[in-house]
């Protein structure tokens, strides 16, 4: 017979088992386990369960979760001194256990802490110890208190999947954007740390500079150069503000995510993967020149390997390809369709998820391949860029938007070929199939699931299904 024993204000344990299960099969599934040595649930997450060693099991005064270790009963006896016995048995134990754990986290942090002074940035070597921090500048948190006026509502850009973005100035100046780590957030350390890894070595005029990072305590910030007009989005879908962007600036927008995007995925040291390319993470300088941000959860490519399966599936839906959102396969092909989803986006002026709700269309996608097939693209162009003279260019700009979002990733151009394409180097562009989101008629207003097909609506949200290591 087995018991469980609550503990309160507790760091999770690395290295967890991830399970959909509801609360009360989540305990009976760790009761049942004989490995299982504690489990948790968490409202959003869903069911975590440990084995073996809980590693890095600490204790908060403020904050934490609650976690259920599965102790061992010697046989309830009605005899109040044993029960005594077995209480302080256990409490001793679960006391030996975060002690053992927290002097190897120590142990690990001093064993670092040689290659850096502040303790702060041993977490760093810890969990990336390929990172030269360096290179990459520290800043403490009371200078950010400072540049952001505490975390001023006022000076809040924006909401992200990792957290707030703070507009900031520091004692010289210079205008800096915080992007703080929400604790809520389902992006966590690994996503911070990952960040930071890949954006150190990348240096391109059309990805966002990072100036540094920071880390005390609970405190995760990543601080880069400030973007006066936002992102995409905040023009693109603004009836006023979307004027701004005529056709040369939008086009010029296109241009520059493209070489961002080949870059990233060719001429870079590393070939990455972005795997959230949306509107919301191309942010605009003064003269609306676009730089690729959020590379969270971008993934580097190793060797020859052009494809990864992976069962822990993030991104936006709405932009994610087919293959990715179904299978978890993701190549350079995931991200051109993600840039096609982007580029019908800003020649529409309308959000993917905008028509969803109409019940013909699947999205934007399905909405430009019904306007294509019957020859009425235009209908599909933003009023506020149309001009005769660049009907040409805007209707080149939607085929290969219509190229970038085929079904198969093996239609799809790679980046290299679409900016040849837009560049009118390949003039005979080649036949669009059809999308990978097409149009559906849909018989009625019941949402059935014929044919064991289920009906989803897309949103605009990053997600992050969290699945075990």
């Amino acid at each position: 017979m087995f018991s469980l024993k609550k503990l309160e204000m507790i760091k999770m344990p690395d290295f967890a088992v991830w399970s959909k299960v509801n609360k009360e099969d989540c305990r009976k599934q760790c009761l049942e386990n004989c490995s299982c040595v504690a489990y948790g649930y968490y409202t959003g997450i869903g069911c975590l369960s440990w084995s073996g060693n809980l590693i890095d099991l600490r204790q908060f005064s403020v904050g934490g979760s609650d976690i259920y270790i599965r102790l061992a009963n010697l046989e309830f006896e009605e005899d109040r001194n044993l029960r005594v016995i077995i209480t302080i048995t256990v409490t001793i134990g679960v006391i030996a256990i975060a002690s053992t754990a927290f002097l190897f986290w120590r142990w690990m942090a001093k064993k670092k802490r040689a290659m850096k002074s502040k303790s702060n940035e041993s977490l760093l070597f810890d969990y990336l110890n390929d990172v030269k921090l360096q290179d990459l500048p520290i800043f403490n948190l009371e200078e950010l208190v400072t540049a952001t006026n505490n975390f001023d509502m006022a000076n809040k850009l924006g909401q992200g999947g990792f957290g707030p973005v703070y507009r900031g100035k520091l004692h010289n100046g210079q205008e800096i954007a915080v992007k703080r780590l929400c604790r809520a957030s389902r992006q966590g350390l690994e996503e911070f740390m990952n960040e930071v890894a890949l954006i150190t070595k990348l240096q391109h005029r059309n990805l966002v500079r990072l100036l540094g990072c920071c880390i005390e305590g609970e405190e995760k910030t990543l601080i880069y150069e400030y973007m006066p007009n936002k992102s995409l989005d905040a023009i693109l879908f603004d009836p006023v503000h979307q004027k701004l962007l005529n056709w040369r600036k939008r086009f010029n927008i296109i241009e520059g995510i493209c070489r961002g995007l080949l870059y990233l995925h060719r001429d870079s040291r590393l070939k990455i993967i972005h795997r959230d390319l949306k509107a919301s993470n191309i942010l605009l300088d003064q003269e609306l020149n676009p730089k690729i941000s959020d590379f969270g959860m971008a993934r580097v490519f190793g060797g020859n390997e052009d494809q990864v399966k992976t069962k822990r599936v993030v991104g936006t839906y709405g932009y994610m390809s087919p293959e990715y959102a179904m299978r978890g396969l993701f190549s350079e092909k995931s991200d051109v369709f993600s840039f096609g989803v982007l580029l019908l986006e800003i020649v529409s002026g309308r959000r993917n998820t905008s028509i969803c709700d109409e019940e013909q269309y699947s999205g934007l996608v399905g909405l430009a391949w019904k306007l294509w097939k019957d020859d009425n693209i235009m209908a599909l162009v933003d009023p506020a860029i149309w001009d005769p003279c660049f009907q040409m260019d805007i209707l080149k700009c939607i085929h290969v938007g219509l190229l970038c979002v085929q079904e198969l990733a093996r239609d799809r151009p790679n980046v290299s070929t679409v900016i040849s394409m837009l560049k009118s180097e390949i003039l005979d562009l080649p036949t669009s199939k059809q999308p990978a989101f097409m149009e559906r008629q849909i018989a009625s207003n019941i949402e059935l699931t014929q044919q064991g097909q289920i009906r989803f609506s897309i949103c605009n949200a990053t997600i992050s299904t969290i699945s075990g290591r």
